[in-house]
């Protein structure tokens, strides 16, 4: 599964097929959906008008919101019927947002879902425990074919029933786990209650997570809790699903396919392409999707492009920092902005911090009040608790400007979630 040809190409290679491949999903969607021939001819834009990778920056962008207004087919580049699966992410305004595939679509996702998990360790005779949710939402499937076509065993227990999770896992000798970073915590949390040690009882030493933004510090955690090989993947369902790109063993971030996607990252507020370093918001653009291509995607992920030309791991792909969070998952705090990130990266360099942590939100007054909740290790509640929660309101008020409350918890204190977990409680709305 590891294809130097693709996943090595030189810098120029890159560029040609990506322009390549960019004009032709221009084409296609501009004389197939509506949607983007009229966006492109109200910027007096012409497919043949792209004539650089540079010209991508006079495209329009695409948001989830015109994926809602054109739901459920109006952006489909083909007819219904080449249509062979469909998946939808929530939709919080009452409709989803629906992604439709063609049979060379599942066969694109399929084969960078095989890259991912290859470059994650995930090998034939591995026993791959698949705990992302299936049906609609993209996770499961995605790293079950992917591990499938690898030849691996793969388990798709699917998301909850932690018990039997942790059984299964006994039970077939489960090498690799793929999920959402949070879960991995909970899963050692309840393993625990089970009277079993997921270091000494368990085989599970690789794991590959995505779905939400987590820290380095995070990271760490999960590494040192189960002794594992831990890899971020990266991927929306609106670009296939999980796969879009992932961490390598060898450098820092995370190595997009691009022969498969070109990688933008732009200020969110004006809109314009930022440089190398430089943090903004993610765009993408599909380059090898039938079904419904995707042209400058707003993600909302928050990240960089990473000014690195070469990686040990011998892949050429360009890399993205881990993703820092969500331009909507920011909330203020009296005129000052919050990501999540920036307080999980304190809570989780302190060893006697446990397995959860919530933010809660809420007015005193005319004043907004910040207090972290943070649950004690089981084996480091009760004295040191005051101490800690001195130890985390120093760091916390010079990380983020101003002075948060502290409370730190007993374990099992805050309530638990089988799928993402719930950051951020704002009672000011």
């Amino acid at each position: 599964m590891w294809n130097p040809r693709v996943e090595s190409l030189d810098k120029e290679s890159i560029g040609h097929l990506q322009l390549k491949r960019l004009r032709e999903s221009l084409k296609r969607a501009y004389e197939n959906i509506q949607f983007y021939n009229s966006a492109l001819r109200a910027r007096g834009l012409a497919p043949d008008d792209i004539k650089t990778l540079d010209d991508l920056k006079r495209l329009p962008m695409i948001s989830k919101d015109d994926l809602r207004k054109n739901y459920p087919y109006g952006l489909l580049a083909v007819p219904r019927e080449e249509c062979v699966r469909v998946h939808a992410s929530s939709g919080t305004t009452g409709k989803p947002t629906l992604v439709l595939y063609t049979s060379e679509d599942i066969r694109n996702w399929s084969e960078i879902m095989c890259r991912c998990l290859f470059m994650s360790g995930l090998r034939r005779g591995d026993v791959f425990q698949v705990t992302p949710g299936y049906g609609l939402f993209t996770g499961g499937l995605g790293f079950h074919y992917g591990g499938e076509a690898i030849g691996a065993m793969v388990v798709p227990t699917g998301t909850g029933n932690t018990e039997r999770q942790i059984r299964l896992m006994q039970d077939l000798g489960t090498t690799m786990i793929a999920g959402i970073a949070s879960y991995a915590l909970h899963m050692a949390e309840v393993a625990s209650e089970m009277g079993i040690d997921v270091r000494r009882d368990l085989k599970a030493r690789k794991g590959i997570f995505g779905a939400e933004a987590w820290s380095d510090s995070m990271m760490k955690k999960i590494s040192e809790l189960w002794e594992m090989d831990c890899h971020d993947i990266y991927g929306m369902s609106e670009m296939y699903g999980p796969g879009v790109g992932c961490s390598c063993s060898r450098g820092e971030g995370l190595h997009i396919w691009e022969d498969h996607f070109i990688v933008e990252v732009v200020d969110p507020s004006t809109d314009e392409p930022l440089e190398p370093e430089e943090e903004g918001e993610v765009v993408l653009t599909s380059l090898t999707k039938t079904a419904m291509p995707m042209l400058r995607f707003r993600t909302r992920d928050i990240s960089r492009i990473l000014d690195v030309r070469s990686c040990d791991c011998g892949r050429t792909h360009k890399r993205i920092a881990r993703v820092k969070g969500r331009c909507d998952d920011a909330f203020s705090i009296n005129g000052v902005k919050v990501f999540p990130g920036q307080v999980e990266y304190v809570l989780m360099k302190h060893p006697e911090v446990g397995m959860n942590y919530q933010l809660v939100v809420e007015k005193v007054g005319a004043l907004d009040q910040l207090t972290v909740m943070v649950e004690a290790d089981p084996s480091k509640i009760g004295p040191q608790a005051q101490s800690l929660e001195s130890a985390l309101f120093r760091e916390l008020r010079s990380v983020l400007g101003f002075q948060p409350k502290v409370r730190v918890l007993p374990p099992m204190s805050i309530e638990r979630r089988e799928g993402k977990a719930k950051r951020v409680l704002d009672l000011r709305k």
